[in-house]
């Protein structure tokens, strides 16, 4: 069985093998990824594996950015720290879904599980997912809190979210600054990954909102935005490449 692991963290990753490895050594671990391009890249270049491990939350965003952006037929075993996002996992028909941190027992249900799929299943497994995606869709519009009031803003009109330890703030191409009360992770899953992208752990950037990139002596990426913002935006030298084919993209 050759197996696919989407996993950005090195401890979860090493567990996950580990796991494997007593479960199965015949399983064959044919690749490693961690984010949502990495992963589309891999799985348009790469022979398909058997199964997917997939982490929910990775390094650009999270895993159901996938789908929007290809069909992937090959069957997946969701993991992830949160169970909030179980429903969307099952949205997109996946074989099983377990929370982190991971145990053997558990991993080697999920994998019987998905063995005991017949072909019929597998096809409507392809077909559902499909169809999941082309249903998904994207606001045009957040609500934000505003003391005693709900503010309709309208996406296009936004250049970036910022957080810091204690705060999420949104920022309009006015300069426009207001205050939102979600995490920067809630927030890129309402997005649509064409016209935000994940820049750091501060910055979502809206695409329109980038006048110009400097590619930085340790090949960093500063990105200068269309507004003032509270500190410089870097991408780094392991995402240039992919913020850069996300920059030129069509929408």
């Amino acid at each position: 069985m050759k197996v696919l692991i989407v996993e950005d963290e090195t401890a979860a990753y090493d567990s996950l093998i580990a796991i494997l490895s007593e479960i199965d050594p015949s399983i064959s671990i044919v690749g490693n990824t961690e984010g949502v391009a990495q992963t589309i890249q891999w799985l348009q270049t790469q022979s398909l594996p058997d199964l997917i491990f997939m982490d929910i939350h990775l390094s650009d965003g999270h895993a159901f950015m996938l789908f929007e952006e290809m069909l992937i037929d090959v069957p997946i075993i969701f993991t992830t720290a949160y169970d909030t996002y179980a429903i969307d996992a099952f949205k997109v028909n996946s074989v099983d879904y377990l929370l982190k941190p991971l145990m053997n027992a558990d991993v080697e249900s999920a994998i019987n599980k998905w063995k005991r799929r017949t072909q019929q299943e597998m096809v409507l497994y392809q077909k559902s997912t499909k169809d999941v995606m082309e249903q998904l869709s994207y606001p045009e519009k957040l609500l934000v809190p505003q003391r005693d009031k709900l503010m309709p803003i309208a996406l296009n009109s936004v250049a970036c979210f910022y957080t810091t330890e204690k705060n999420t703030s949104l920022h309009l191409d006015t300069g426009i600054v207001l205050r939102y009360a979600k995490t920067l992770e809630q927030i890129t899953s309402s997005l649509n990954p064409k016209l935000f992208y994940r820049a750091n752990k501060q910055f979502i950037i809206a695409r329109e909102s980038v006048v110009d990139v400097v590619v930085c002596t340790d090949s960093r990426l500063q990105v200068n935005l269309n507004i003032a913002v509270p500190e410089i935006i870097f991408v780094s030298k392991n995402r240039a490449a992919d913020f850069k084919e996300w920059l030129i993209q069509s929408k």
